[in-house]
C-alpha cells in the first residue's frame, strides 16, 4: 500500500466520526465493554495506544466488536506495526515519522497517520504521498492558531490533531478546513473506566459524535 493509498484509507476512517478516542488500556477486562460503549455512542474508530502490556490483546478483542474500527496508536517501530496488523488493527498512528515506521506501514499494507509538527515535516510527508497526518502534541505546539497558519501554504494536507484537546476545545479544531477529526481521551476518562461506568462513556461518546465539522 503506497502512502497515497494509506492516506485515502485514513481519510475514510477519519470520516466515520469527528472524534477518535485515544485509549490507554491498563486492564484487558475493560477492552470489550469499553469498545461496546464507545461504538454505541457513535464513535467506532478506536485508537489503542501501545503503551501497556495488554494493548495488542485489547486491539484483538475490540476487532471482534461489531461496528468497531480499532487501530494502534503510539507506533514507534516496524515491529510494533507488524504486531498491530497481526492483532487486527485497521490503521496505525505515530507521533512522528521515522523511515522505519514509514517502511513498515508500506510493507504491512497498514493505513498510517504519521505525526508532524512543523511545515518542513508536513512537506516531507506530503512529498511521499501522505495527505492525512497527525498533528501532535496539538495544544502544546500552537493548536488551532498553528493549524490555521499551516492551511495557508499547505491546504492540501488534512490533519487529525491530538494532544491536550478536550470537549471544550474540540469544536474550534473541527471548524478548521484542514482538520478531518480530532483525537482525544476525554470521551473515556480513567475514572469512568475503572468504575465500569460504561453508560457514562456512551453518553460522552454520543456528545462527541454530534460535534459539527
Amino acid at each position: 500500500m503506497t502512502p497515497t493509498e494509506q492516506s485515502k484509507h485514513a481519510a475514510a476512517i477519519c470520516a466515520l466520526a469527528p472524534v477518535i478516542p485515544v485509549l490507554v488500556i491498563e486492564d484487558l477486562a475493560h477492552a470489550l465493554p469499553l469498545a461496546q460503549a464507545l461504538v454505541a455512542g457513535g464513535l467506532p474508530v478506536l485508537e489503542v495506544t501501545l503503551r501497556t502490556d495488554c494493548a495488542l490483546e485489547a486491539i484483538a478483542i475490540m476487532a471482534e466488536v461489531e461496528g468497531a474500527v480499532p487501530g494502534a496508536g503510539t507506533v514507534l517501530t516496524g515491529a510494533q506495526m507488524e504486531a498491530a496488523r497481526d492483532a487486527g488493527a485497521r490503521f496505525a498512528v505515530s507521533p512522528g515519522a521515522t523511515p522505519a515506521v514509514l517502511d513498515a506501514a508500506r510493507l504491512n499494507d497498514m493505513p498510517l497517520m504519521p505525526g508532524a509538527q512543523t511545515c518542513s515535516e508536513v512537506m516531507a510527508l506530503l512529498e511521499q504521498g501522505y495527505e492525512v497526518q497527525k498533528f501532535f502534541p496539538a495544544e502544546a505546539i500552537g493548536g488551532v492558531a498553528a493549524l490555521k497558519s499551516i492551511a495557508g501554504p499547505l491546504p492540501q494536507v488534512s490533519f487529525c490533531p491530538t494532544g491536550g484537546i478536550n470537549a471544550l476545545r474540540a469544536p474550534d479544531y473541527l471548524a478548521l478546513s484542514n482538520v478531518v477529526c480530532v483525537g482525544g481521551s476525554w470521551v473515556a476518562p480513567r475514572a469512568a473506566i475503572e468504575a465500569g461506568d460504561w453508560q457514562a462513556i456512551t453518553e460522552l461518546a454520543r456528545a462527541a459524535a454530534a460535534l459539527p465539522r
